[in-house]
């Protein structure tokens, strides 16, 4: 008897809750094979500035992730079928052995990912097979927006006060609540590969981690019920989102929502749920105020294409005075600027892979202004490192930053001085991170450079040897 198969090829969608193309292939088909391909050439490429694609912290979230996603679908009846390789000739290769009608995914718009779901389609319709692309990555559709995407304001409250004034947020779809059909057709399972076998080696978590991030939808859940439910700490959100130690001070949902463990349909649904149970607030509203910044940079990305890879970013107005200085860069990198706020953050996210967002605007800010290095090698050493990476979220940010992109002010700047004073007023962050300056008093561990020969001696480190010298001195921003 023919049986209708499809293929569903999972991408930065590792979750089956709120997953349209799991659905939609469900409803037609009389068979679905799941299928996960690790890219070989993001998982063992480099960026154009030579950092590894996917580092050692992304990689190990991602290997979680889809050992999650496959014991969800074995408890389904189902399968994960995971293939090493380059999507196009895997899922090609899968789709001829299998005889399926259709290839089912989340649609991607950025240009790497665009090549690879081109190709395929490309492929299939070499033999008579479809791709059918769904939405799984934005809070809003883009068929539900007040404007269409070439006309997405460029400036982020724009955008906000129209859609929020004129879009409501649909319910995330529910996980496929029969299980699936046996498979008629034989086809190897695969190995889901190792760290070792991406080249890093085994590692434990730093204990100054702000948490032990696990990839997975379980681990998602869990963490969404634990923000909202079991701790209450939405409530106080826009108070302690700019906090620097520990799990408490933000959600961390960013690398499950990265990588698709975790629907920003699914965070509203709760959110409303808990503001209806639990009462909302100025912190409740923040958590899906930035939840629509996510949105909006993917917005931009979808209106200006490559324009937020480009060194002049959307606005196409490049400093003339960036320049790629490999010295500067490799001492802003291995955190060793001499400037405290800046080293203690650098050396989180190497440690790490994470950063607080406070974090990540004042090292850009620092390298691209301070520094006057371009700043699209920041946004690759984000990519490689971040285990939160997200295309146009990471992009977009820096173009912010640089002043490239959708920023009303034109010159944002931070002082680096009073952000430190400010967020680590004690030195409690720039000591858990920078320990041969813990002997420091509060009122100098943020300017060792302003100590004098006896102040050193007297506190045991000496600038230039225990700690570098200031590359910019932190008297320029009293």
């Amino acid at each position: 008897m023919y049986k209708r198969r499809a293929i569903v090829w999972f991408r930065q969608d590792l979750r089956l809750h709120d997953n349209e193309a799991l659905l939609e292939a469900l409803k037609v088909a009389d068979e679905v094979i799941p299928v996960y391909v690790f890219d070989e050439r993001i998982f063992l490429g480099k960026t154009s500035y030579g950092f590894p694609k996917t580092g050692k912290y992304r990689a190990k979230f991602i290997i979680e992730s889809i050992h999650d996603l496959r014991e969800s679908l074995h408890k389904l009846g189902s399968s994960l079928i995971v293939r090493v390789g380059k999507p196009e000739e895997e899922i090609f290769k899968i789709a001829q052995q299998i005889k399926s009608s259709w290839v089912f995914c989340n649609r991607e718009r950025t240009r790497e990912e665009v090549q690879v779901q081109d190709a395929l389609e490309q492929n299939l319709w070499s033999i008579g097979q479809e791709i059918r692309f769904s939405r799984g990555k934005m809070l809003y559709y883009t068929a539900d927006l007040p404007f269409p995407v070439p006309h997405t304001p460029d400036v982020f409250t724009q955008f906000r006060k129209e859609v929020e004034r004129y879009v409501k947020v649909r319910e995330p779809l529910p996980v496929p609540n029969e299980d699936f059909s046996a498979l008629t057709v034989k086809i190897e399972s695969g190995e889901i590969p190792e760290l070792e076998d991406f080249g890093w080696e085994h590692f434990e978590p730093d204990p100054r981690a702000v948490i032990d991030f696990k990839g997975g939808e379980t681990e998602a859940l869990n963490r969404l019920n634990f923000y909202l439910w079991e701790s209450d700490l939405v409530k106080n959100y826009k108070e302690t989102r700019n906090g620097l130690i520990g799990g408490d001070y933000s959600s961390k949902f960013s690398p499950w929502l990265a990588q698709g463990c975790l629907s920003p349909k699914k965070i509203y649904q709760e959110l409303r749920k808990f503001e209806v149970e639990r009462g909302g607030n100025e912190s409740t509203y923040w958590l899906f105020f930035e939840l629509m910044w996510r949105d909006f940079f993917r917005f931009m990305g979808k209106k200006h294409g490559d324009k937020i890879f480009f060194k002049g970013g959307t606005r196409g107005e490049a400093d003339p005075r960036w320049h790629d200085d490999w010295n500067l860069f490799n001492q802003w990198a291995e955190g060793r600027t001499g400037v405290p706020f800046i080293d203690a953050n650098m050396r989180e996210i190497n440690a790490t892979g994470f950063m607080s967002n406070r974090g990540r605007q004042n090292v850009a800010s620092f390298l691209v202004k301070d520094l006057k290095v371009n700043w699209q090698m920041g946004a690759e050493y984000f990519e490689s490192l971040l285990i939160d990476y997200d295309v146009t979220s990471n992009w977009g940010n820096w173009n912010y930053i640089a002043g490239v992109g959708s920023d009303p002010r034109e010159d944002r700047y931070f002082n680096i001085l009073s952000q430190a004073r400010r967020y680590d007023p004690q030195g409690e962050y720039v000591k858990l991170w920078i320990p041969e300056l813990s002997d420091l008093p509060v009122d100098k561990v943020h300017q060792p450079d302003q100590l004098s020969y006896a102040e050193q001696e007297e506190l045991h480190v000496k600038i230039g040897a225990d700690y570098p010298k200031a590359m910019v001195a932190t008297s320029k921003w009293r």
